[in-house]
């Protein structure tokens, strides 16, 4: 019979895929920005696609009504980046909020 787990009674395939996870979340940085210009859906979907594509972006979410975007990396965010991208999507980030 073959079993997933190691000699010692582990299973190494959980552990270190929680191991993983954790140390991804630990090391996860949210930062909110205010953006100005945006007025809908597409102003949304835009931003989101523009910041999405950014090296060590894990998420974003946009708040329209707010004029906020919570833009989540792996380690300190790169507001130069994040700034030219919000940019060429055609707003204008103002400053973290």
């Amino acid at each position: 019979m073959s079993s997933c787990c190691t000699p010692d009674g582990s299973c190494s395939t959980a552990a270190e895929a929680g191991t993983a996870t954790a140390t991804a979340v630990a090391e996860s940085t949210a930062t909110v920005y205010t953006v100005s210009g945006m007025t809908c859906g597409h102003c949304k979907t835009a931003i989101t696609t523009s910041v999405s594509a950014l090296d060590g972006v894990i998420s974003v979410d946009v708040d329209v009504a707010g004029g906020l975007v919570t833009v989540t990396t792996g380690g300190a965010p790169d507001d130069a980046a994040i700034t030219a991208a919000v940019d060429d999507a055609g707003y204008e980030l103002t400053g973290r909020a």
